[in-house]
């Protein structure tokens, strides 16, 4: 969205009495000046609106509220984005009037790569490019491949997990604690070997690639790209901030999803990443699994690309509200500063190993709960008519079940029954496809409960498990009968 000057200009006085007649009506002392008070209140900014109803009169408050609605109405276009315009502007002149400029050859191929990356044709080969060597190549082969197979194979199975049995096994003579601790379902052997031999090094590779990416300055050229695209489906190109950030830890990009102006942005973004982003262990594994098979791993990405727009789309049109629009600075393309890049990947490998850590931990302890009880087996029993339906084998069932304690979790599992030879190039397209579409993990699910309500939660939550398998079913329908082999 862009406006010309002289349009941005007419509304100047029409916001500036409307900030003197909110400055009018602050009676109250505040710690911030109360013109700033009057600009956060004409551009929504709740935590303001309830701090200045706690300290003015009812009266006061129902008149500010008119001032804010009597402005709203008057203009063509949101408040915030006028002012942010303005800001732009009044930054712009301040930066002329104390900064010369010199044209120097790295300026010149500076904006031509900029204009490369922003053109329709040139900017998605580059993307496409961005995605082949840095997801597919780096995080997929080498990250969800290389490293994984060093430490998972020559060093957890090899060595550390036949130790843990041994001990486990020679010292404690209870076969519920030797479960709880060792064998197949332990916290040792397979809630440790998971977290730190599949997921970490995988998210690890992840975010150095993304902290690269981002202290280019390549992903608001993005944000521009694909933000036609965007307006399809009911967000703007500000919405791929979060989105990109979902392939790394849909848990974090929900939080970050507050950041997108409107509510009804909010909530199609916050779907969107439970039903259709893969996180970062996910997305790795997925492209291990299937780098054998480029037949299957093309249908996965262009069957999960078909749902994410289809579905956003569809959700667009279900969610009231105004079309959005899009304004962003685009930073000067740079290289990235290798020390940057090391410290923001590090402060985020951090603080998702933090988190799943833990939880990697609880979900054994709950899967062995839920043997030692029967539940376990119960809950097999329910969903295994359902994964066969779909075309894949019962032992699939189990990967499921991890997955709802953690996505990341459910793909480890997927790792493993790939590695023993269990499914063939169909299966693992379908069962690709159903375990990326599947219900969001927990640690999404109360990130989702926090930022959009319970009551979205759940009816999100409720839409996403039975579509899943609905997919997965019509999916594995469709290759048989095509006669494809992947």
């Amino acid at each position: 969205m862009s406006m010309p000057l002289h349009e941005i200009k007419k509304y100047d006085l029409d916001i500036k009495n409307a900030t003197t007649r909110i400055v009018n009506q602050l009676q109250a002392p505040y710690s911030i000046s109360k013109d700033t008070i009057a600009s956060l209140l004409l551009q929504d900014d709740q935590e303001i609106f309830e701090l200045v109803k706690s300290k003015e009169s009812s009266q006061r408050v129902l008149e500010i509220s008119k001032i804010v609605n009597d402005l709203k109405n008057s203009l063509d276009c949101p408040i915030h984005y006028i002012l942010a315009i303005q800001k732009n502007i009044e930054s712009d002149k301040l930066l002329r009037d104390v900064i010369k400029t010199s044209e120097e050859k790295n300026h010149h191929i500076s904006d031509f790569i900029n204009k490369l990356t922003i053109n329709p044709f040139s900017g998605f080969i580059i993307l496409a490019l961005v995605v082949y060597f840095g997801l597919y190549k780096f995080v997929g082969e080498f990250g969800a491949g290389t490293l994984v197979d060093l430490i998972e194979d020559k060093l957890f199975t090899a060595h550390i997990n036949p130790f843990f049995n041994w001990l486990i096994g020679t010292y404690i003579p209870w076969k519920p604690i030797q479960d709880l601790l060792a064998n197949d379902y332990g916290i040792l052997t397979m809630g440790v070997r998971y977290a730190v031999a599949i997921v970490l090094p995988i998210v690890t590779v992840f975010f150095f690639v993304f902290a690269i990416i981002e202290d280019s300055g390549y992903l608001p050229r993005l944000a521009l790209l694909v933000d036609f695209i965007f307006k399809k489906i009911g967000l703007n190109g500000r919405a791929v901030i979060p989105m990109t950030l979902g392939f790394g830890c849909d848990t974090m990009a929900t939080m970050v999803s507050r950041t997108l102006e409107t509510k009804r942005e909010q909530i199609i973004a916050t779907f969107l990443l439970a039903l259709a982003i893969p996180c970062s262990a996910q997305l790795g594994v997925i492209l291990a699994v299937l780098s054998g098979h480029p037949a299957a791993l093309a249908v996965w990405i262009g069957f999960m690309a078909l749902i994410f727009l289809f579905i956003g789309y569809l959700t667009s049109k279900l969610l009231p509200g105004s079309k959005p629009s899009f304004y962003m600075e685009l930073p000067p393309l740079r290289l990235p500063s290798i020390g940057n890049v090391i410290v923001k990947t590090y402060s985020r490998m951090y603080w998702y190993f933090k988190e799943i850590f833990p939880l990697f931990i609880l979900a054994s302890i709950l899967i062995w709960i839920g043997n030692i009880t029967g539940i376990f087996s119960m809950l097999l029993s329910i969903i295994s008519p359902v994964i066969q339906a779909i075309g894949l084998p019962s032992e699939m069932s189990s990967v499921f079940l991890f997955g709802f304690f953690r996505r990341d979790y459910g793909a480890a599992g997927l790792f493993d029954l790939q590695q023993s030879g269990l499914l063939n190039g169909i299966q693992l397209v379908v069962a690709a496809s159903t375990l990326t579409l599947f219900v969001p993990c927990i640690a999404q699910f109360m990130m989702m409960v926090k930022e959009r309500g319970l009551k979205t939660a759940l009816y999100m939550a409720a839409f996403i498990f039975p579509f899943a398998f609905l997919c997965g079913y019509f999916l594995n329908k469709i290759l048989l009968l095509s006669g494809v082999s992947l």
